[in-house]
């Protein structure tokens, strides 16, 4: 089991295909193995893949003391890039994911080739930050998300409502989100992930970026909604800001991946 020693998280990663290198960074309460069943697939013919455990989840480990603040998950991937991929590098993140690659093309501009962040903003805000903070509230006074409670809770916030309501798909939806929430990492890490994910504000320090930036957002995403896209893309000198029709915050997992890949590996080419 690979394991790259930082600073101040022992990483767990793993590495797929050949070629240009892409790394995956994955939102609050996703494992680096989430990338590997719908995205790293269709580019392993063409691209190396590096997947990876954010601290708070998985197989990575962390002994610093919470709060753990964007700057430390940007260090972690910084470190754990210079480490094991021929940089400069793609990085591909969504939802948490995107605010960490962010945050790298901000301090890190070096080792960035490009970067395609899909659901996020600059800042967390209005009903965004009042759902996040709910959350980790409920988490504090002893609440638990699991079962089929927390499918039909977090379906909701991932899916557009025409996914959820497609008697053929839903059922194959309801499976992945079973198995999410069996698996216990989403309660296990959200305090720790989704605090950094609330607490974020990279307005005053996006105008700096100077690397290749792609902001996908997508039309039916609840928890990022697009007009936070498209203010982070316009407060990012080099960004191209990229509206999806009929994705939600989480199509990228069994739902649209398909249509994704293609569009993503679209951008991707442009870089090379």
């Amino acid at each position: 089991m690979p394991q790259h020693s930082g600073s101040s998280a022992s990483i767990f990663y793993e590495q797929t295909g050949s070629g240009p290198d892409i790394v995956w960074v994955g939102g609050g309460g996703t494992c680096g193995r989430d990338w590997q069943r719908f995205q790293t697939p269709h580019f392993d013919s063409r691209f190396r893949s590096t997947v990876f455990d954010n601290r708070g989840i998985g197989s990575t480990s962390c002994a610093a003391p919470l709060p753990w603040p964007i700057s430390d998950f940007a260090r972690d991937l910084a470190e754990l890039t210079d480490a094991v991929c021929d940089g400069p590098v793609t990085f591909i993140g969504c939802s948490l994911g995107s605010a960490i690659v962010q945050e790298v093309a901000i301090d890190y501009p070096d080792l960035v080739k490009c970067a395609i962040i899909m659901g996020s903003g600059a800042w967390s805000t209005g009903w965004g930050w009042d759902y996040q903070e709910a959350e980790i509230e409920f988490r504090k006074r002893g609440g638990n998300l699991d079962g089929m409670m927390g499918v039909a809770h977090y379906a909701s916030m991932l899916y557009p409502a025409r996914a959820l309501g497609d008697r053929i798909l839903w059922p194959k939806i309801k499976a992945l989100m079973l198995e999410w929430m069996d698996s216990g990492e989403n309660e296990d890490s959200l305090i720790s992930q989704w605090d950094a994910s609330l607490r974020f504000d990279q307005r005053d320090r996006l105008p700096s970026v100077q690397v290749p930036v792609h902001v996908i957002a997508f039309a039916e995403d609840v928890q990022a909604p697009p007009q936070d896209g498209e203010e982070l893309a316009n407060l990012i000198p080099s960004a191209e800001f990229h509206l999806l029709e009929g994705m939600g915050h989480g199509s990228w997992y069994g739902h649209k991946h398909d249509e994704l890949n293609v569009y993503i590996e679209g951008i991707l080419r442009r870089h090379l």
